[in-house]
């Protein structure tokens, strides 16, 4: 699996708003959900008084090194969580910037003109231009052309792949990279609806829950803090008995030197540093949940198109409704299809030619071709009077109003003067070989 390369923690991009967050997190309402830090953030403020105020008898050198110790300890614990945290800001930050970077080449009135705009600025419904080595500025669909794009960013596959008009490999993303030739991209999505968009609102809500294990652990470290804070407690009793007396600040760093500050101070971190090493692997998780339930899986199978199933339809049977005869289904669709270059009007063609023998081989010289478009969604010919259409229902409805008047049902290829028929598409599935996952 591809995963990013590792980058230093101790970085200035890193430990400075770190450095800064470290003493945010000394808020006693952060404070208090970690039990053991806050009891040690309390003792480091009692002696921070006892340093000005007290009179029992000790050096201000030794008070004064209790106190910096103790206060170095408590923002050991915060800079070590600000710092875990502060790598998945950074990958929310990462994204953040690609898509403030984006620009788009806007095309204007009959598309020959076009204007740089930036990308927040496209709406639903507008054209952009994308040539060879501009980012893609939204998401949408192919409306024109054809070319080879790097989507490495988004879905970690390092091969080009080919988006064009028309079929199932029209959709592309905002952020990847056209490394060949150029297209034209209908915008499908309003200002904050991209696929960005959605990845930077799922990593600055991903929230930090306890673990069961965590939970546990904290109940555990609570509940000795608790037994050395009444045997700490005891000892003044004791000394008094004996005729003697122990100062505070002694008997508070007695305290601090027994409960598991350090435990307690790295837990969070932890969990927050176990979910950064997956996001290193392209693999995000909201939770420290996750990050446990991650731990338990050996072997991760991952399924794209082209890896176990083949993104294209295959027509694979002519259905014929209200009357009409096969064999004229079959040249009506490849009539249709002869000038459609998706895999599917391939595919249309194919089956007409090897299982009903349609001899057509080309189109009449007075043949008027209807190409695919994202707007109409039909294609077809047209030969003299007769014309031959296919496309999804909904499509041929809007073009053709009055069908639907008559309540006639359109389907896939239909003729205005004949009844209309339905090409049956079938998913292809590769032979797959013998896979296996377990978990232990």
């Amino acid at each position: 699996m591809a995963h990013s390369p590792t980058k230093s923690l101790f970085t200035a991009e890193l430990v400075l708003p770190a450095i800064k967050a470290s003493f945010v997190k000394l808020n006693p309402r952060e404070l208090i959900r970690n039990p053991v830090m806050f009891v040690t953030a309390v003792v480091a403020a009692l002696l921070t008084v006892l340093l000005v105020v007290g009179h029992d008898g000790l050096t201000t050198g030794f008070k004064l090194q209790l106190v910096v110790w103790l206060w170095l300890t408590v923002l050991f614990g915060t800079f070590a969580e600000a710092l875990a945290e502060g790598r998945g800001k950074a990958q929310a930050a990462s994204l953040r910037a690609a898509k403030a970077e984006l620009t788009a080449k806007r095309l204007k009135g009959a598309g020959q003109e076009w204007e740089n705009v930036p990308a927040s600025a496209l709406k639903i419904g507008d054209v952009v231009l994308v040539e060879t080595g501009d980012l893609i500025p939204s998401d949408g669909e192919v409306v024109a052309g054809v070319a080879s794009v790097n989507e490495a960013a988004i879905t970690g596959e390092s091969a080009p792949v080919i988006r064009e008009a028309g079929g199932d490999r029209s959709a592309v993303t905002a952020g990847t990279r056209v490394i060949s030739d150029e297209i034209r991209v209908r915008v499908t999505v309003n200002p904050g609806q991209g696929f960005l968009d959605r990845m930077i609102a799922l990593v600055e809500g991903a929230e930090r829950h306890k673990t069961p294990n965590e939970v546990a652990l904290t109940i555990l470290l609570v509940g000795l803090t608790i037994i050395f804070l009444i045997a700490v407690g005891t000892i003044p009793g004791f000394a008094s008995f004996a005729g003697g007396s122990i100062p505070v600040a002694i008997l508070a760093a007695l305290l601090i030197t027994l409960i598991p500050t350090t435990i307690a101070a790295l837990l969070s971190a932890i969990g927050i540093a176990g979910m950064d090493r997956l996001v290193r692997f392209n693999v995000l998780a909201k939770s420290g949940r996750a990050v446990e339930a991650a731990g338990d899986v050996d072997v991760l199978l991952l399924d794209k198109t082209g890896t176990i199933t083949i993104g294209d339809r295959q027509a694979s049977e002519f259905r014929a409704v209200g009357g009409l005869d096969v064999d004229a289904l079959a040249e009506a669709a490849l009539m249709a299809s002869l000038a459609d270059e998706t895999p599917e009007g391939r595919s249309i063609v194919v089956l007409a030619r090897e299982q009903f023998k349609v001899s057509v081989a080309s189109l009449p010289a007075n043949a008027e071709i209807i190409p695919f478009t994202a707007q109409t969604r039909i294609s077809g010919v047209k030969v003299g009077d007769r014309l031959i259409q296919k496309g999804a229902v909904d499509s041929i409805l809007r073009a053709h109003p009055g069908w639907a008047r008559r309540r006639r049902r359109p389907s896939c290829a239909a003729s205005p003067t004949r009844s209309r028929a339905r090409v049956e598409p079938r998913w292809r599935w590769p032979r797959m070989a013998a896979c296996s996952a377990r978990s232990s």
